[in-house]
């Protein structure tokens, strides 16, 4: 079959192609090629419904026939296409999206498509207050709303009398009043397209507020650029810049007094170094505890020397007790503990494995005593084993 091409279709077949495109490029992302056939189609379906006189400027939505109330949403469908479309000049996108959005939403103002409440709510928001834009745009999503409820409602219903116009009319023959179902159809298909264009209204409105703002700040962006330059900054201009940070630290080196500084050390560092024999616990380092001065910020930071100035410093002291020692030196306290109970543990062992401490033990005074007292003991038990409790006393039992 061969495909007709774009100057021999008819009104309806373009705008049902391009509806296509537009729905599965508001549904999902669509490549850009199919974008700009979609944008094409609409232009061509602008070309005949002008050349066709479809609309007039002194109609309204009661003199429009219902067959061409769709080509009401051609521009709108435009300018949603051509927000997609991808290029480098995107300020001319917008503008472009911008005029075609203003064109559908002047059309249905004059057509009288547009709410009351929309104009009003517009013409408070002139003034740019806040509560207003919010009331506004809290409307709007009202309205939004409630046209997809009711393009739902319409097509569900729409769908039940399908089916049972199909399963009637297997049984039952066409009656008298045929007439007045297809009345009916007609009636509830320009309820749809008149929906369809108050949900595209609300669209377009939210869209053509997005798109200002985008181009807005698009406007600022390409304004800053051309006065900063749209290059990097020349070299001279780096050269002068590199030369005042040289400067800057020549200068701040030669005010700075540098010490040498010390080491990056700390406890569980120094332990393992002690413990893997690098370093010795009596070994010097300069990671030592300075006490925290608190004062005049005049006295602290000159670093005072004499005793009257440290005692001024040292005025503003805080509510609770400053540390004494650094984390380091109490490290160095408890291993320096440690140590000396390894030594005294080491000495208890080393005694109880002397055979002076095993001659001395067995030749103690009381072990006799303890093997006289042992041998008692085993005794009674064994007495206790051939005379259990109550043994004796059988005769006074009841039953003995």
């Amino acid at each position: 079959m061969v495909e007709l091409t774009m100057e021999e279709m008819s009104l309806p077949v373009l705008f049902e192609q391009a509806r296509k495109i537009h729905q599965a490029a508001s549904d999902s992302s669509v490549d850009q090629d199919t974008v700009k056939k979609g944008c094409e189609l609409l232009k061509k379906c602008e070309e005949m419904i002008g050349k066709l006189g479809l609309f007039s400027a002194n109609e309204t939505k009661e003199d429009i026939s219902t067959t061409n109330l769709k080509y009401l949403l051609v521009p709108y469908c435009l300018g949603e296409l051509t927000e997609k479309i991808t290029e480098e000049d995107r300020i001319r996108i917008l503008k472009a999206s911008q005029a075609k959005l203003k064109e559908f939403i002047s059309f249905c103002e004059a057509m009288e498509l547009v709410p009351e409440e929309e104009l009003e709510s517009s013409a408070r928001a002139a003034g740019g207050t806040f509560a207003d834009r919010r009331a506004k745009k809290i409307a709007r999503f009202k309205r939004q709303k409630a046209a997809e409820s009711k393009l739902l409602e319409i097509k569900e219903r729409k769908e039940r009398r399908g089916r049972s116009t199909r399963a009637s009319a297997l049984s039952t023959p066409v009656e008298a009043g045929e007439e007045d179902t297809e009345d009916d159809d007609g009636e509830e298909e320009r309820e749809a397209w008149l929906t369809t264009i108050s949900l595209a209204l609300c669209k377009a409105l939210d869209l053509l507020e997005m798109l200002k703002k985008e181009e807005e700040m698009l406007l600022v962006v390409k304004e800053r650029q051309s006065q900063e330059g749209e290059n990097e900054l020349s070299q001279s201009i780096l050269d002068e810049r590199a030369k005042k940070a040289e400067a800057w630290h020549r200068d701040a080196s030669a005010r700075v007094r540098y010490t040498k500084p010390a080491a990056p050390i700390t406890c569980a560092t120094f332990a393992q170094d002690v413990l893997e024999g690098r370093a010795k616990v009596s070994q010097f380092h300069e990671h030592k505890h300075q006490p925290m001065i608190f004062g005049p910020a005049s006295l602290v930071g000159k670093n005072p020397t004499s005793e009257r100035e440290k005692i001024a410093a040292q005025v503003f002291q805080p509510h609770y007790r400053l540390p004494t020692m650094s984390i380091e030196e109490a490290g160095l306290k408890e291993m320096e503990i440690m140590n000396k109970w390894q030594e005294r543990t080491a000495k208890v062992i080393e005694e109880a494995n002397s055979s002076w401490y095993k001659d001395n033990r067995q030749s103690r005074p009381g072990d006799e005593d303890d093997d006289a007292a042992q041998e008692k003991a085993r005794a009674w038990d064994d007495w206790k084993d051939d005379n259990p409790r109550g043994a004796g006393n059988k005769k006074l039992t009841p039953c003995g």
